[in-house]
């Protein structure tokens, strides 16, 4: 396993839309293992291939207190999604020390395709169902900072501007 780079925003590569995955062999679960090593690394609860500059509808998760119940969505699609709706903080690995509040669906119903190919649906709320739909998202080329006010995303890409020159 390996520990992958992690982009950050504004990288332009994290608004390519992903394509859909058609093989499903040993290539695709190293870069699963990849993921999640590299999402449990950086401390966080889901990690999507578009910010490992793979641009693949992939997606892993974990969202358990022990961090020991990784689900994997491959090829995802939101069948369905709650009509309540609750605004709560959303942070991003593309976009560290960043916090804003996103509104979301409380819960989403999801069809997947795991690493070895077997479709299932997936019934999320709280967290994961936030979780579910931050990430994928990302497949779709949108950042959380998208849904914040035009004034809070430049003060953000300008903040996350400036740190990267001063790690450079």
């Amino acid at each position: 396993m390996a520990l992958l780079n992690i982009l950050c925003y504004p990288d332009p590569r994290l608004h390519k839309v992903a394509t859909p995955i058609t093989a499903f062999d040993e290539k695709l679960r190293k870069l699963v293992a990849d993921m999640l090593e590299t999402m449990y690394e950086a401390q966080g609860v889901g990690l999507a291939a578009t910010q490992v500059d793979v641009h693949q509808r992939l997606v892993v998760l974990d969202t358990s207190e022990e961090r020991n119940q990784a689900t994997v969505l491959i090829n995802p699609e939101i069948t369905w999604y709650s009509e309540e709706r609750v605004k709560g903080e959303e942070g991003c690995l593309s976009v560290p020390g960043i916090y804003d509040g996103v509104e979301r669906a409380v819960a989403v119903k999801v069809k997947a395709a795991d690493e070895h190919g077997q479709v299932r649906e997936l019934e999320a709320e709280g967290l994961m169902a936030v979780c579910v739909q931050h990430e994928l998202d990302h497949l779709m080329g949108k950042v959380f900072v998208e849904y914040l006010s035009p004034l809070k995303r430049n003060r953000i890409k300008t903040k996350m501007l400036k740190a990267q020159k001063e790690d450079a």
